[in-house]
């Protein structure tokens, strides 16, 4: 059993790696099972991928329902299922076999980039600094709750959580949150958490509605990779992006490079 900021085991998807590092600095435990880990967030049950088990094979022929089986013995007050498996290819995992167990698919791209450089359209009239105070924060939480509007993520019991959470990890060091403001309204935001081993891991790029197409999440990550390089000991940065949304072909134009895909079975609560 693991628990805190060392974890024993070598996880090979850098997208799950990256994963536990940011929830053992939120203060999430990891207990390792052997052919699996089980990664608990007790300060916010509700989420999804803060309580999950990452398997460290895929699952053998008929053995889809075992994990599930798995996961209900250990998360037995969960009314979700989340399932992430240790590979770095899709191709690794019979996908049809968990899908039939009505569990969603959620494929993610992992990009990584050693130097980040000025995006095509960057924005400089907008203010790029970090959160700093109760104001800031409240406002990076109406920002997340405009953005996920009618979404489990938007509930104020979950959002208020994730948003102490993410404070308390800037605030011990582990990193930064940063945000765009112009007038003094953030306008867009997003975290980089690293624990001191070189990688830094962005979170939550998120740009309100009014003022995407702007330049301001491209200027945003660019500045957040530079200060990760450049103050936080960072030599490799990691994001994790939907491979279908625009975004991605930002986070390319500013040095990011493709280096693996991130597998997950998710269940929403009925």
């Amino acid at each position: 059993m693991r628990h805190g900021y060392a974890l024993s085991v070598h996880i090979r998807s850098l997208g799950y790696r990256t994963d536990v590092m940011v929830r053992l600095l939120e203060g999430s435990h990891v207990d390792d099972r052997g052919d699996y880990l089980v990664i608990r967030s007790p300060q916010n049950p509700t989420y999804w991928w803060g309580n999950f088990l990452l398997l460290a094979a895929p699952p053998a022929a008929g053995e889809a329902r075992r994990w599930l089986a798995t996961f209900a013995t250990e998360f037995p007050e969960s009314k979700h299922v989340a399932l992430g498996i240790d590979v770095t290819e899709i191709s690794a995992v019979d996908v049809g076999a968990l899908v039939a167990e009505h569990l969603r698919l959620d494929r993610s791209a992992v990009l990584t980039a050693t130097a980040v450089h000025e995006p095509p359209h960057s924005n400089e009239a907008a203010t790029y600094r970090e959160l700093a105070g109760d104001d800031d924060w409240r406002q990076a939480a109406d920002l997340r709750a405009l953005l996920n509007a009618g979404e489990p993520a938007a509930e104020p019991e979950f959002l208020a959580a994730r948003i102490a959470t993410e404070r308390a990890v800037a605030e011990a060091g582990h990193g930064s949150w940063l945000g765009a403001f112009v007038g003094g309204q953030l306008v867009a935001q997003l975290g980089l958490v690293t624990d001191g081993s070189g990688v830094a891991r962005y979170q939550n790029v998120e740009t309100h509605p009014e003022w995407r197409r702007q330049g301001l999440a491209g200027t945003l990550v660019w500045r957040a990779g530079q200060h990760g390089l450049d103050r936080l000991a960072t030599r490799t940065l990691v994001m994790v992006a939907d491979p279908e949304y625009i975004a991605i072909r930002l986070y390319r134009s500013i040095g990011f490079v493709d280096a693996e895909t991130q597998i997950g079975f998710e269940r929403q609560p009925a």
